[in-house]
């Protein structure tokens, strides 16, 4: 019998944390839960194959390297302090209404959107057995996000939120754009291995 490959079945567990870097010296701080995950598509740009050509054959070949990116998430809804994060809001201004002051978040020239780390959880399963895998994007922006919504018919349409963000390269010595961790038994396990990369305590 063949061994069997890993095969995905799930996502899970959205995190964010502010990227910075000193030089090559790349921390995470402040990391947060996003949302509840739904997908995410990762979409690479890469250099071609270099190369060299000697006696009318293929000699060698330096190997394409990434140079950037796009993430796709697709999320149940943004949690307030994530997506006032994500997006470097600007501090609420206050309205009178109903007899209450009632916070105004500003979408505007105030906002100076962070690099960030973005990590999640991916399910996967071979040969019966389940594991999970913590994946971090290292270096990540954010775009503004769009709205969709529709009014309620006889059944409930789920709408979710779709979030892009701009994959970088990030600043260490090796450039690297995704971290991948260990396969983990549990959820629980994986989110704390990811937590730990992002900064956060394990």
């Amino acid at each position: 019998m063949s061994a069997a490959g890993k095969v995905c079945t799930g996502f899970s567990m959205p995190y964010v944390a502010k990227y910075s870097n000193v030089g090559s010296v790349v921390t995470y701080s402040g990391v947060m839960q996003l949302a509840r995950g739904v997908s995410v598509s990762l979409s690479l740009d890469t250099t071609d194959d270099n190369v060299f050509h000697a006696d009318n054959v293929s000699a060698e070949t330096a190997a394409a390297i990434f140079t950037g990116g796009t993430a796709t998430l697709t999320v149940d809804g943004l949690l307030a302090e994530a997506e006032k994060f994500i997006l470097g809001l600007p501090e609420t201004t206050k309205v009178p209404a109903g007899g209450a002051q009632v916070d105004v978040s500003h979408y505007g020239d105030g906002m100076e959107i962070p690099y960030v780390g973005i990590g999640f959880v991916v399910r996967y399963q071979s040969g019966g057995v389940v594991t999970y895998a913590p994946v971090v994007l290292a270096k990540a922006r954010f775009q503004q996000p769009g709205l969709d919504a529709a009014t309620q018919e006889e059944n409930i349409d789920w709408q979710t939120q779709e979030l892009t963000a701009t994959l970088m390269r990030d600043d260490t010595a090796s450039h690297d754009w995704k971290l991948v961790g260990a396969d983990q038994s549990t959820e629980e396990a994986a989110v704390e291995v990811l937590k730990a990369i992002l900064g956060g305590a394990a």
